[in-house]
């Protein structure tokens, strides 16, 4: 009898969920005496397991190999609607910020991504447009304490946001002290629930290896975070197609991914989303909706 390569793959893949899946409903009914439960989230050779106390305060974490393979997506957007129409240099004025809500209302992009400073202005410039204002938060080092990012992500709430953008403690992740890297993500995520707003997680993946990737990724999944996101635009290197094809995988369809940093192009934006990027940070917006390539002077940071 000969068996079909195919079948083979989709047996394995639905072999490996249930698996998961029972790992994961067992750890997330397990509790301790003190009333501490533990979530697990695995990804091809990596698991992270996250226990939180009775008041939702992340106690530890860790990470361990094991096996799995999931994740895909794409839907059926317009360009525009991808779109986080940016200005993050620190030089930017305010007929600039003025400007980029303009055209963001004029391409119907999905929101603004701008510093703290300028979110009350473009709360104010884009209302009634669906629009939303973004805001970043721990940015560009991610190296504040979570106390900080949270009174952040609490302001520009205040402020009008409708969306933030937090970094990571990169160094945390490196040492492997994933506790503070989790309590970290999970300070910004409740603020902004809190909020009612979208929460995304950039993780510098420039400045990763593809197992640290994972593994904040994984991290950002189970703080309930909404996005992952691959940059800042201000590291040695932006988004990549490989980095979006393996966040994608890890984090699998049931939470975004914005690509960010270098997008410049229709050409760039269409392989990002092929690759998984449900969300792209560009400052070239209205060129890639136009089809246009963007100039050579496009500022760093997206």
């Amino acid at each position: 009898m000969i068996t079909d390569p195919k079948n083979i793959e989709n047996i394995a893949e639905i072999v490996t969920r249930e698996i998961l899946s029972a790992l994961v409903e067992e750890s997330n009914q397990t509790e301790t005496s003190q009333g501490q439960q533990c979530k697990v989230e695995c990804v091809d050779n990596i698991c992270v397991k996250t226990c939180f106390d009775e008041v939702g305060h992340v106690i530890s974490a860790g990470a361990e190999r094991i096996s799995s393979t999931l994740g895909s997506i794409p839907d059926d957007l317009s360009k525009a609607s991808y779109i986080d129409h940016t200005m993050l240099k620190p030089e930017a004025t305010t007929e600039q910020i003025t400007q980029l809500c303009k055209e963001a209302r004029e391409n119907h992009f999905a929101s603004v991504c701008v510093n703290p400073t300028h979110v009350r202005l473009c709360a104010e410039l884009l209302r009634g447009s669906g629009v939303k204002t973004g805001c970043t938060v721990g940015f560009p080092l991610g190296a504040n304490t979570p106390e900080v990012k949270a009174f952040e992500t609490r302001q520009a709430v205040a402020n009008g946001a409708g969306e933030v953008d937090m970094v990571i403690n990169i160094g945390a992740l490196k040492d492997r002290n994933l506790e503070l890297v989790a309590r970290d993500i999970l300070a910004v995520v409740q603020a902004a629930h809190d909020g009612n707003i979208l929460m995304k997680v950039i993780i510098e993946a420039a400045l990763l290896t593809d197992e640290e990737k994972q593994i904040a990724c994984l991290l950002a999944k189970e703080a309930g975070a909404d996005y992952v996101k691959t940059s800042t635009g201000f590291s040695i290197g932006g988004a990549t197609v490989e980095d979006v094809a393996l966040m994608r995988r890890t984090v699998g369809p049931l939470i975004g991914v914005k690509a960010a940093g270098g997008i410049r192009t229709l050409d760039d934006f269409e392989k990002m989303i092929k690759a998984g990027a449900t969300r792209i940070g560009a400052s070239a917006g209205v060129r890639i909706v136009q089809g246009d390539k963007a100039p050579s002077d496009t500022p760093k940071g997206y």
